[in-house]
């Protein structure tokens, strides 16, 4: 395989998250053909990616490594600036001034305008971001997840009411998504998850009335003082959330085994 099959391969695998499998990917490129400047960036995307610090250090002993070979290769310059950027500067002080070297050097490979500058400009979003900032980045996912979870309850709902999906593409990651979910939501036990799912929106506004009405009875009937046992009727709906992540993250891993099957079979031909 060449260099441009592997960062392909890289490419497609990254974009499903399958981390791992890119780490994989790379790593065998870079044995089949050799030192390579492209494969070893995305050696260190897929360790970055992983948002842990054993990974982070991995990333970065990987960039070095590719910066020691290709000194100037913006690619390298960029990915590096990114991982030393959104390094606590407590914990890893010498990543907050290294990045400072990074951009001088960048800034004379990339002029203004240039896809790298504004990739450093993206990436400078994260300097000096303080507590609130952080705060509000995260409650940004929270709800990015909430919604992603959502539209894929509209689809199971749909998918109930249409009866089993056709066939899809086993790289459709969302078809791969609403397959997974009838799955793990199949069975008789799952019946009021099942039901959970096909009525969110109504779900969410019962358990809210039934929780309201249940702490406010059990007050004024003198059973407590003060209750929280109302919330135990979005217990259901914890758990449905909880099987559709799961679904999600077997959906994830179903179509990174699909591409790999694939590249093995094209390989193979090649």
């Amino acid at each position: 395989m060449t260099v441009d099959e592997y960062a392909r391969r890289c490419e497609e695998l990254f974009a499903l998250g399958g981390y791992a499998q890119v780490r994989e990917a790379a790593g065998q490129g870079l044995a089949e053909v050799g030192p390579d400047p492209v494969l070893q960036r995305w050696l260190g995307l897929a360790h970055a990616a992983e948002d842990d610090d054993d990974h982070d250090d991995e990333a970065e002993a990987v960039y070095q490594e590719g910066l020691r070979h290709w000194p100037d290769d913006l690619g390298l310059l960029v990915s590096y600036l990114e991982l030393c950027l959104r390094a606590d500067s407590w914990e890893h002080p010498k990543r907050e001034k290294r990045a400072q070297s990074l951009k001088q050097r960048i800034a004379e490979l990339a002029p203004p305008g240039s896809p790298e500058a504004q990739q450093i400009e993206a990436a400078m979003g994260w300097a000096g971001r303080g507590y609130w900032e952080d705060a509000r980045a995260k409650a940004d996912g929270a709800r990015a997840e909430r919604a992603a979870l959502a539209s894929l309850s509209t689809d199971i709902g749909r998918a109930m009411s249409h009866g089993a999906p056709a066939a899809a593409h086993p790289e459709d990651l969302r078809a791969a998504e609403v397959a997974a979910a009838l799955e793990v939501l199949s069975g008789p036990w799952n019946a009021p998850l099942r039901l959970v799912q096909r009525y969110r929106v109504a779900s969410y506004v019962a358990a809210f009335v039934l929780s309201f009405l249940t702490n406010k009875v059990l007050v004024g009937s003198g059973t407590v003082s003060f209750s929280l046992w109302g919330w135990l009727w979005y217990l259901p709906l914890l758990l449905a959330e909880g099987k559709l992540k799961h679904a999600r993250q077997l959906a994830r891993e179903r179509a990174v085994a699909a591409v790999e099957a694939r590249h093995a079979v094209e390989s193979g031909r090649a």
